[in-house]
């Protein structure tokens, strides 16, 4: 007589577990750093919001000068220090307590011609936190 195999082996299901705990052991790593990039948005977004203020200011006065004289950031929220100076250079910082790594976003005004305020990105030369920002400030 002829038995009939049912259900699994237990090398079998050994296999399927250390399956899932490698696959566990990549993903985990890859959603810790998506999860930063997703705070570390809302700091462009904070900096951002300072732009159209200082690109007013100079195309007012024709220069970058003194489009940001008076301008302040406020702390709150994943934002943890910040400063504009008189040239309308932004720079944005979060904590590590608000972001899971500390993070610098600075955006630099330039007048191009015709007027136009060119913006850019960058993380203050700190290679480290690319894999943090938005791919236009990693420079």
């Amino acid at each position: 007589m002829k038995r009939l195999q049912r259900g699994f082996t237990l090398i079998e299901l050994m296999i399927v577990v250390a399956i899932v705990g490698i696959l566990a052991a990549v993903a985990l790593p890859a959603y810790q750093d998506y999860a930063i990039r997703a705070k570390v948005s809302e700091l462009v977004v904070a900096a951002g919001g300072f732009k159209a203020t200082v690109a007013e200011k100079a195309a007012s006065d024709g220069t970058m000068a003194s489009s940001g004289v008076g301008l302040t950031v406020n702390t709150g929220g994943r934002v943890s220090a910040g400063v504009i100076t008189n040239a309308g250079v932004i720079t944005v910082q979060g904590s590590a307590a608000s972001l899971g790594t500390a993070v610098s976003i600075v955006l630099t005004p330039s007048l191009a011609a015709g007027g136009r305020i060119a913006w850019m990105c960058s993380t203050s030369g700190n290679t480290d936190q690319w894999k943090y920002v938005p791919a236009e400030c990693r420079h």
